[in-house]
Order: C-alpha cells, then structure tokens, then sequence
C-alpha cells in the first residue's frame, strides 16, 4: 500500500521570466545545483529506450558530460538500450532531483560518438571498469554468478601490466535534444512546468498545466 500522506511540494516556484531562452543554460544551473546539493549522484539520469515494435524500456545511467550538442553516456552496443538505440534512435532521458523538488525531461535522437572520443573516455575510467567493460557481456543470460568472476580473471591475467584497450562493442552515445521540460514542484500538486521545443533552429517556450 501506497504512503496515505500526501506529499507536499513548497521549496521554490518556477517562473517564465526567470528562465533562460537556451534550455541548455537553463539545464546547466540546475546540473550545478544539484550538484551543490549532496546527492550522490546528481548526473544519474533515466535512459528510456523503444524498439521497432514499441516496447519501452528504462533503466538508470550515469551522464558522463554534456553541452550545446546534447547528452553523452557510455555502453555496450550489445546490451538492450545498445540494441534499441539501432532499431529506434528517438529516446528520452529523466533527472529526477528529489531535494530540489526538481524534474527535467529530455527527448531527441541518439547517434553513435567518434571512435577517438570513446577510446578518450575509456582511457580514463578506472582499470577495474575497463576490465568489467571485457568480462560482461552486458544483458546476456548468466548461468551462473563464477562466469563473471571467472571472465574477469581471466581478463587480468591477459592485460596484466598492459594497457587495456577499448571493446569495438563499447561504445559512446550522445542524446541531442528536440525538447526539454522543466518541472518544480509547488504545492497542492499545482507544479510549475515548462517546455522548450526547438522550431525554425529557436526555442519557443510555453507552460504546461501540471
């Protein structure tokens, strides 16, 4: 059963002339925000995925970096969202800041990062999660948890004192937005929310009933 008290939302309100013209100015205070905020994770974010016949799936990521150009996170092509993104690059990705009463909602199409900026990337995450990059094979049925364990040893032993390269499978991504919503929470459910939706190469703006 459901939590009978209703939760109430009062930290701040969100008004138009306050709003930056550029979505991505406007993201960008609320990123840094956030970020100034303690959360654990501000970057985490809800990646939503369909195929060509419209089943939707989600899961939670980590944004690795973001500008004018749009979104960028990291996975394995062969995973679900990998094989999705090449049946359905539209896609929409969620931050939910729960502190902040504060929701963002991003759609548009996703494309494939150069090669020289994924091998940038991989070169500089930890040697443990370039390993695990080489043990998974990512959204595979398991028949058992040593297979892992036993893929990642063996993965050790073969890079040992060497420098591990990318997987061809490993791959960058990058989100470029068609639309943003910025959502604060008011009280009584009465929630500010706008949306930014790109027409003729500008931004128009307009508030949506919450």
């Amino acid at each position: 059963m459901g939590n009978k008290k209703d939760m109430q939302f009062k930290l701040m309100e969100l008004i138009q002339k306050d709003l930056f013209k550029d979505p991505f100015e406007q993201f960008s205070v609320w990123f840094k925000e956030a970020s100034k905020s303690d959360f654990p994770f501000p970057n985490s974010f809800i990646l939503s995925t369909s195929d060509n016949k419209g089943f939707i799936s989600s899961r939670v990521l980590l944004l690795k970096e973001f500008n004018k150009s749009g979104f960028k996170f990291y996975t394995n092509e062969n995973s679900q969202k990998g094989k999705n993104l090449v049946e359905n690059k539209n896609a929409s990705i969620c931050f939910w800041w729960d502190r902040l009463e504060r929701q963002v909602r991003i759609n548009g199409k996703v494309s494939v990062l150069s090669k020289d900026e994924a091998n940038k990337y991989f070169s500089s995450r930890p040697r443990g999660s370039q390993l695990g990059a080489w043990t998974s094979d990512q959204s595979a049925e398991l028949t058992d948890r040593s297979v892992l364990d036993e893929n990642y040893l063996k993965y050790e032993k073969k890079f040992k004192n060497k420098e591990i390269p990318r997987p061809d499978y490993w791959k960058g991504y990058i989100l470029s937005p068609v639309s943003f919503e910025f959502w604060q929470g008011r009280d009584n459910r009465l929630h500010d929310r706008f949306l930014y939706e790109i027409q003729n190469s500008i931004w128009k703006i307009s508030r949506l009933a919450p």
